[in-house]
């Protein structure tokens, strides 16, 4: 059954739950849906539990592989990657600001994605968390800058070690437990009447972000055209293969190959695209953090809250830092996300499904800006340290 589900794709999967939890929600009866409830506040628990250990295992290591052999190579690569992360973030706040009283309607009906579940389950089975959210990001960043500046290799192998064991438990249990997750959460939104509402305000946020991912990468092309003197038009045309490799794959590093030859076509030396793009496939990810900001501030309306800039700010800049560990593992940007949407928003386990599936739902078009923008950062890099012959 895995083994077809990584064939198939966790986005159909998910968008199978959906229909089939509004479906079944229709007629089925009040014991079998708080069977599904009973395993929603499991699986919710278990996710509490495991995200601390998620922020450690992909976050420390992903710090601790920056190391510092590049020197100002890669701290210019990582300050650019980052400052461009950091601008999608900034842009898709203002824009959602701007647009969400218009296209969301923050109705009583839908102030209830916040709430816990109105059948109660069955029983429930605490698991209280190892570390606070907190300490657990406080102790990543920690260990990871000291790893990448240190010189001992014990530590770093065994977050190595842990990192594998992180990537066994995303993609044996909560991969292939999300859609039965999802589908747990649209029966539970059907039987309260909100599944509707919640189909149409994903609709709409998918296509703001697939707006937003397409005016991010014209900014981040026109930077790369003004420092190069290129046609910024003809360079984006240029990275067309790679945009659609990743719409296809939805993977920075199964795109790594089609990236860097396009990089090529740019005019990019081959030692910089070789430096570039694959530590970019791995630290700048714009379209990431369009898809969570965007998603995030619109369950945050939805559920009654209101958007605090100065919270945001805080939220955006952290996401930056934290979703370097996303690539390389199915839906790695969320996932290392969720202990910040937690802590600095206050997401429930309800909020925190709804993010993993809206996130899921548009996975392909966030990868598909990542490694398009890489392009511009190597262009940009290369003009910085352009080899003197």
């Amino acid at each position: 059954m895995l083994k077809k589900m990584c064939k198939l794709g966790l986005l159909p999967w998910v968008a199978l739950a959906i229909v089939l939890g509004i479906v079944c929600g229709l007629f089925f009866p009040t014991w079998l849906v708080r069977l599904f409830v009973t395993f929603n506040g499991l699986f919710g628990q278990f996710l509490g539990f495991i995200v601390p250990l998620l922020i450690l295992g992909l976050i420390t290591p992903g710090i601790a592989e920056l190391g510092k052999d590049s020197g100002r190579l890669l701290l210019f690569t990582v300050l650019l990657a980052y400052g461009f992360t950091l601008f999608a973030g900034f842009f898709t706040f203002g824009t959602a600001v701007l647009l969400y009283p218009c296209i969301l309607d923050a109705s009583a009906s839908l102030v209830a994605f916040a709430a816990p579940a109105e059948l109660a389950a069955y029983f429930t089975l605490p698991i209280p968390p190892l570390m606070d959210v907190t300490t657990s990001l406080v102790l990543a960043f920690m260990l990871g800058l000291g790893l990448a500046f240190g010189k001992g290799e014990t530590l770093k192998n065994v977050m190595y070690d842990f990192r594998e064991i992180i990537h066994k438990v995303i993609g044996t249990v909560i991969i292939p437990l999300l859609p039965l997750y999802v589908f747990g959460i649209f029966l539970n939104m059907t039987v309260t009447g909100q599944a509707a509402e919640v189909l149409g305000v994903f609709a709409k946020i998918i296509v703001l972000i697939f707006i937003i991912t397409l005016v991010i990468l014209l900014l981040q092309f026109s930077v790369a055209g003004l420092v190069s003197g290129k046609n910024p038009l003809s360079m984006l045309k240029t990275m067309l293969p790679a945009y659609f490799t990743a719409l296809g794959t939805s993977s920075s590093a199964a795109t790594i190959p089609v990236t860097y030859k396009q990089v090529q076509e740019l005019g990019v030396q081959e030692d910089i695209a070789g430096f570039t793009v694959p530590l970019c496939a791995n630290i700048h990810m714009s379209g990431s953090t369009i898809k969570i900001t965007a998603c995030a501030m619109a369950i945050v309306l939805l559920s009654g809250g209101e958007l605090h800039f100065w919270q945001f700010a805080g939220f955006i800049c952290m996401l930056g830092v934290s979703i370097v560990a996303g690539p390389g593992v199915p839906g790695g940007a969320i996932m290392a996300s969720l202990g910040v949407l937690q802590k600095m928003l206050g997401f429930n386990d309800e909020m925190l499904g709804l993010m993993i599936a809206l996130y899921i739902a548009m996975d392909s078009f966030g990868t598909a800006c990542n490694v398009t923008g890489d392009g511009a950062i190597a262009v940009i890099i290369n003009k910085l340290y352009k080899k003197k012959k």
